[in-house]
């Protein structure tokens, strides 16, 4: 019994360790972020939010390396309960500059690269976006969080796939094992 009551133990541990989640926003951050100001605030009256430090997430569309550091354009995107930002773009407000005054090499923040930052607002910044003029919110960056691509991005085209499963379990009397595999439609 006490054997089993150290089996559980430990895989309560690794069920926790395994649910525990990446802080998004720095503890040493948490207290300045400013988590009531929206993207839609911000858009209305950058000056009116200098200097308040804000959470925003989107989709990097442009990553440049400038003097300054590296300047990326994100199409803005809501962020869900754990500050990842949504997948669908037509839920997107808009644009925004971010500066991150340390240099990233832009090869490493590809087109499509998620992204969560904190960022001081700065402003604005008119552009050119195409062939118009665009304004810009902007921030300098205080902390980037990169999210890897989720599986729900790169649908599952139609057709046979297949994997392998395998199993091992602890009993009274002994040990069992098992594996297979599956082939699905």
């Amino acid at each position: 019994m006490m054997c089993v009551c150290r089996y559980l133990a430990i895989g309560l541990l690794v069920v926790t360790a395994g649910c525990a989640s990446t802080r998004v926003i720095p503890e040493s951050l948490e207290p300045q972020v400013e988590k009531t100001v929206s993207f839609d605030q911000i858009v209305a009256s950058p000056d009116s939010y200098r200097g308040k430090v804000v959470l925003l997430g989107g989709e990097v569309l442009k990553a440049k390396a400038t003097e300054g550091g590296t300047q990326l354009e994100v199409l803005q995107l809501p962020l869900d309960d754990e500050e990842e930002p949504e997948v669908d773009r037509l839920q997107s407000k808009g644009r925004f500059l971010a500066l991150h005054k340390e240099f990233l090499d832009p090869s490493t923040i590809v087109e499509g690269t998620r992204v969560t930052i904190i960022g001081e607002v700065t402003g604005a910044s008119v552009e050119k976006m195409d062939e118009a003029d665009y304004r810009f919110p902007t921030l300098d960056v205080k902390h980037l969080h990169r999210w890897d691509r989720r599986r729900d991005d790169h649908p599952r085209t139609s057709g046979p796939w297949w994997g392998v499963f395998g199993g091992v379990g602890f009993g009274g009397g002994g040990s069992r094992s098992g594996g297979g595999i599956s082939i699905g439609f």
